[in-house]
């Protein structure tokens, strides 16, 4: 029997070298790194060294095995037991196996005359060529060693009719101090920061309850949220966000400086859709703002729910915590039974992404989508910046939210107002 089960692992062991056997850049290598690296990795974006030429990848061979093998790299958290995700960006392992034998190979690198023609990317875009890019209109300082308050710029669009946007993506200029940029749809009837002037970096008054109205943009819908890592929102033809005629953006900017001075100008591109769309994407969010996180404690979870006021499809979701986040779940709830949809059993900050379902759900009324976020609150995280601490809910790195952030598509003809107070729309054929 022994004998048998070592001589399968044999069989085994054989194939799996032979399936890697003797890779060199100009092959395999170089297919794996354009399809699942050279998106960060090339000039001008979050990858800090470009992965486009041999001579580029070679001085880098060691670093890119060690982080293969521990699974760092390409960032990607989600437990691959729980739901299916069309943007997975762990790599097969067969992929793994390849270039783990290219480096422990020497990294050769082949013959340049079999190598891949090189991948056409918009300059400065992960998204085709935007039809309007808005932003900031002068570059923000960020000090070293400060604390910076949230600031908002509001941006007008200009727009004199409605816009339908099925591509969006925002683009700071210093990566490394923005924590995070929100962009909102401020409606043309809102009234929230109509006291900020144009373009200029704003902060709200803190006192009472002004403070949390901000953080959640006044009840106005969100475009599109940047964080380190992310990638752009980018729908199916039929589906779209509204940025209604006579909108303005508003740029919710959380900078965390570093050791330098510096300073960030960031922008926004926008690709429209090519027609009116079938449906219509909305963010919508379910978490908690009362916890109390006690000192020391190693495994504190907090939930918050959201109810379905009516029927959407279930798209994506963007898992949002601090430096003590440890993991977060959700979970679809149908009364008594209770579905896990998203897994995160090793949070990362600097790392926020959005995991899109391969394939949508389909949300009814009454369902709801429960959040638990799990802290980590103890000497023994090596980014909490204070174990002795009672940690509460506050916009800061060192303090605490959890937020689970998740995008749903609806009929075109719902506008949010409607969606959520249950509003019936009439048959397409009455219309």
């Amino acid at each position: 029997m022994k004998a048998g089960i070592l001589a399968s692992f044999f069989v085994l062991a054989v194939a799996a070298t032979a399936s890697t056997a003797n890779p060199v850049y100009y092959g395999e290598v170089e297919a794996i790194l354009q399809t699942r690296c050279q998106n960060c990795h090339r000039p001008g974006e979050i990858g800090p060294m470009p992965f486009l030429t041999y001579e580029q990848v070679r001085p880098w061979a060691k670093a890119i095995q060690a982080s293969v093998a521990s699974k760092r790299m390409p960032p990607w958290f989600a437990d691959p037991g729980i739901g299916h995700f069309s943007n997975d960006r762990a790599l097969p392992a067969k992929e793994v196996e390849t270039l783990l034998a290219w480096v422990n190979a020497g990294a050769p690198k082949g013959d340049e005359k079999k190598g891949l023609p090189e991948k056409a990317w918009v300059e400065g875009w992960n998204i085709p060529q935007p039809d309007v890019v808005l932003g900031m209109q002068k570059p923000f300082p960020v000090p070293a060693n400060s604390k910076i308050d949230y600031q908002y710029v509001v941006v007008p669009t200009g727009f004199t009719e409605d816009k339908w946007v099925n591509m969006v993506e925002a683009r700071p200029t210093d990566r490394s101090v923005v924590h995070h940029a929100v962009i909102f749809i401020r409606d043309p009837k809102s009234r929230w920061l109509l006291e900020a002037n144009p373009y200029e970096s704003y902060v709200p008054d803190r006192q009472g309850a002004a403070r949390r109205i901000d953080v959640g943009g006044g009840g106005n819908e969100i475009l599109h949220t940047y964080t380190p890592g992310n990638l752009p929102d980018v729908w199916k033809p039929n589906q779209a966000k509204l940025i209604p005629a006579g909108a303005a953006l508003v740029f919710q900017m959380h900078y965390t400086s570093t050791k330098k001075d510096t300073a960030d100008l960031t922008r926004i591109g926008l690709v429209f859709a090519k027609q009116a769309p079938d449906q219509r994407i909305m963010t919508v969010i379910a978490g908690d703002e009362s916890f109390a996180i006690p000192p020391g404690d190693p495994n504190y979870r907090v939930t918050g729910s959201l109810t379905m006021p009516n029927e959407a499809t279930l798209l994506s979701f963007f898992p949002h915590m601090h430096v003590r986040g440890k993991g977060f779940e959700y979970h679809l709830i149908d009364g008594e039974k209770r579905e896990p949809l998203l897994k995160l059993p090793k949070y990362d900050f600097n790392w926020q992404l959005t995991y899109h379902l391969a394939k949508p759900l389909e949300l009814q009324r009454g369902q709801k989508i429960e959040v638990t976020g799990v802290f980590d609150n103890s000497p023994n995280n090596p980014n909490n910046p204070d174990p002795t601490a009672t940690v509460r809910w506050g916009e800061q790195s060192w303090e605490e939210m959890v937020y689970g952030f998740f995008a749903i598509a609806v009929d075109a003809r719902h506008d949010r107002r409607s969606w959520a107070t249950r509003k019936q729309l009439p048959p397409k054929s009455e219309e």
